[in-house]
């Protein structure tokens, strides 16, 4: 249950949180017209600081130019309101989610004509596999489900619509007994969690699926990228079958939601040592120093939230 905060960012102005209300006929209760983000505001020593915030405010412009959603705000509005939203709420950490939707009009599949809502919320939310995940590993399993393919829905688009087969992919999981559940693409090749990025590690190499196996660009996905050239550790990216999955030495999920996220087994295979492996180590703690501010902000990650100073 989520704790409310005291403010929203809709269309450019703050409402109270009980005010951000949209109409049950609204496009996107029928049809699943949105898009939208899901974005982390870290407590640093330095002060609330929000993860590659510009990152996810121009994926939030491509997922609606994608769906033909004429959003009105540009990178520097959203990443302006982020901060805004964050400081005008007083939380030292958070979770924010921007959300571009088609609003009350005409209840056609057409949207012509119909309004464009953004609305930005964040609230306290704490990790979401929960904490132990992040050193035992979650428990897994390959699901039934298979993702979009090619040209019916936009993988590269953060949609709503599209994440009603993220949900039957978890849903199936956790009636299972398992954490999350592995989506391959419409080949049979391995894809992406119901809403993560997937890492499989194998003599000490690195192999994750391609933005081609109907993968989210992820900005956490990205990020990992980056910190294993870092650390000398290749990556490649490649089509991955799902049997590489059961003979990999180390497995692990990241995204905003879940970080970086080892997995223990796969449809009760044990992976390595059924724990967190030493690469996912090294790279799970560069990530965390970094988004935590106890190591430099080497990449430029982070956009400091200044503290809000009431109008009297």
């Amino acid at each position: 249950m989520l704790t409310p905060t005291d403010k929203i960012w809709h269309n450019g102005k703050f409402i109270k949180w009980e005010d951000a209300k949209i109409h049950v006929l609204s496009h996107v209760v029928s049809y699943g017209s949105s898009v939208f983000e899901g974005i982390r505001c870290y407590e640093t020593k330095q002060g609330p600081a929000i993860f590659r915030a510009r990152e996810h405010a121009r994926r939030l412009v491509d997922s609606a130019k994608i769906y033909r959603i004429d959003l009105k705000h540009s990178i520097d509005d959203l990443t302006n309101a982020f901060v805004e939203l964050v400081s005008v709420n007083n939380l030292r950490s958070c979770y924010i989610r921007p959300i571009v939707l088609r609003g009350y009009g005409d209840v056609g599949v057409l949207p012509k004509g119909v309004p464009i809502e953004t609305y930005i919320a964040c609230w306290e939310w704490g990790k979401y596999l929960g904490p132990e995940a992040l050193e035992q590993g979650a428990d897994v399993c390959v699901s039934s489900w298979t993702r979009m393919a090619p040209n019916t829905l936009p993988a590269l688009a953060k949609a709503g619509a599209n994440y009603m087969n993220s949900q039957l992919i978890r849903m199936e999981a956790d009636v299972n007994g398992y954490a999350e559940g592995i989506a391959l693409d419409s080949s049979g090749y391995v894809s992406e969690g119901s809403g993560e990025n997937i890492f499989i590690i194998r003599d000490g190499k690195i192999l994750t699926p391609p933005l081609g196996a109907s993968v989210l660009p992820g900005i956490t996905r990205d990020s990992i990228l980056k910190i294993a050239a870092s650390l000398d550790i290749q990556v490649v990216e490649s089509l991955v079958p799902r049997e590489a999955l059961y003979i990999a030495d180390e497995i692990f999920f990241c995204g905003t939601a879940v970080e970086v996220t080892p997995i223990r087994s796969v449809d009760k295979i044990k992976i390595g040592a059924g724990k967190r492996g030493p690469i996912t180590e090294r790279i799970q703690k560069k990530f965390f120093s970094i988004v935590e501010g106890t190591a430099p902000d080497e990449f430029g990650w982070l956009t400091p939230v200044p503290a809000h100073v009431a109008v009297v």
